[in-house]
């Protein structure tokens, strides 16, 4: 079992920035792949980004290709979701999720066992 727990949600302008953690406990993130997705309200969960469990491997989608930027600080066991030029359309809960360890980063919330509570992103026009 492995507990997760984001944080660093809250109300943004449009071009600004945050950045999401997601601390595990329980397990060490070594075990793990992780990724983060976001739900807006109406609207499916949608793959955000993912990072494989040594690092090496990383997506995103799309339409935050450039702007956003995972990473982990595994003394912290600690992942992180850098959000630059944010834009409303990025409004949304964003949760991490974690899955077993491969080298593939896959971008379906089915594979993936153990989730956050989610934190809340509210980007402002």
């Amino acid at each position: 079992q492995v507990q997760l727990v984001e944080s660093g949600g809250g109300l943004v302008q449009a071009g600004g920035s945050l950045r999401l953690s997601c601390t595990a406990s329980g397990r060490t993130l070594s075990n793990f792949n992780m990724g983060w997705f976001r739900q807006a309200p109406g609207k499916e969960r949608e793959f955000v980004s993912g990072i494989s469990w040594n690092g090496y491997s990383t997506g995103y989608a799309d339409s935050v290709k450039g702007r956003f930027t995972i990473s982990g600080d595994s003394a912290k066991n600690t992942v992180f979701l850098q959000m630059n030029s944010l834009k409303p359309d990025d409004t949304a809960v964003y949760y991490c999720a974690a899955r077993p360890r491969s080298s593939v980063v896959l971008a379906d919330s089915r594979h993936y066992d153990y989730w956050g509570q989610g934190t809340q992103v509210t980007v402002s026009s």
